[in-house]
């Protein structure tokens, strides 16, 4: 199969391109610059370049593959506060991408998060892939790539865990973490610390990706969740254990002065399960989890 994969030289898929090839399948990358350009070349895939603002392009690219997969999101913009146009140019390139597979029955593998369910208010119970979020930013994003089934797209819906980790990641919610920790003096928590996150390994969740581009039913929503629920005060103890720091509680109400950007999630609990996704695909996650990820410190000899 030859694949389009936008965001291919970002952090999952640095590890999705090496697992596509491994299985006989052929990459082109979405490329915005040279140096991502010379990455994915080194790394085995044909470049296309572009960004996620070059619509004609995407659905050229979209329309020329024979399956597509979408990693690429504006984080930059997300990070900066402008989280809603990130989402909403996200969005516009989806349906770019639709439209130029509208009809041919080839697979479309999106990216959304687990986080949408806990924002939505589930109840104190484990999230599945049979939750369905109405909308909101980035389920927008999700329901209609859902919708995509109705075109003749076999389209897919992967929900990461709000933390994918491994030597891999270099930008991720791990390292915000981290960071946010050396800048405050303090490894924080909100209130007791006892709401949970999800994670996944990069090299589980880059397998998931490719599962689903081989053999997920049209329409498929899907976790990519290894770790269903850490403690949150678990990951802060590690971080406080290696950076030598206080770990501290976060007053709810102080949560957005404290974190940032990242205030209107640490304190969220976001017990998700991944059986369906399990089940329906065969995939069993097979690498170390979060708090094992995090003791072995190249998040903070790199940090």
């Amino acid at each position: 199969m030859r694949v389009f994969v936008t965001g291919a030289s970002g952090h999952i898929g640095s590890a999705l391109i090496p697992e596509l090839l491994g299985n006989g399948h052929e990459v082109v990358g979405l490329a915005r610059s040279d140096r991502s350009a010379a990455v994915l070349s080194a790394a085995g895939a044909e470049v296309h370049r572009g960004d996620l603002d070059d619509l004609d392009g995407l659905r050229e690219a979209a329309k020329a593959a024979d399956g597509v997969v979408h990693l690429a999101f504006k984080h930059e913009a997300m990070r900066s506060g402008d989280y809603l146009s990130a989402i909403a140019d996200d969005l516009k390139a989806i349906e770019a991408m639709g439209a130029g597979l509208e009809g041919s029955g080839k697979p479309f593998v999106g990216t959304g998060g687990t986080l949408m369910l806990a924002l939505s208010g589930i109840g104190d119970r484990a999230g599945t892939e049979a939750d369905v979020v109405t909308g909101g930013p980035r389920v927008d994003a999700e329901n209609t790539i859902i919708g995509f089934a109705e075109r003749d797209i076999r389209s897919s819906l992967i929900r990461l865990s709000p933390i994918v980790h491994s030597s891999l990641d270099h930008h991720g919610f791990a390292h915000t973490l981290i960071g946010l920790a050396r800048d405050k003096g303090v490894s924080g928590y909100v209130g007791g610390g006892a709401n949970r996150w999800p994670a996944v390994h990069t090299l589980d969740a880059a397998r998931l990706y490719r599962l689903a581009l081989e053999s997920a039913p049209a329409g498929s929503r899907l976790h990519g969740v290894a770790d269903e629920g850490v403690p949150f005060r678990d990951i802060a103890e590690v971080i406080g254990q290696r950076l030598g720091l206080t770990v501290k509680s976060v007053d709810p109400q102080d949560a957005g002065g404290h974190f940032g950007f990242l205030g209107n999630f640490v304190g969220l609990d976001n017990w998700t399960s991944s059986a369906i996704t399990r089940q329906l695909l065969a995939w069993e996650p097979a690498r170390e989890g979060l708090i094992d990820d995090l003791t072995h410190g190249h998040y903070f000899d790199n940090a």
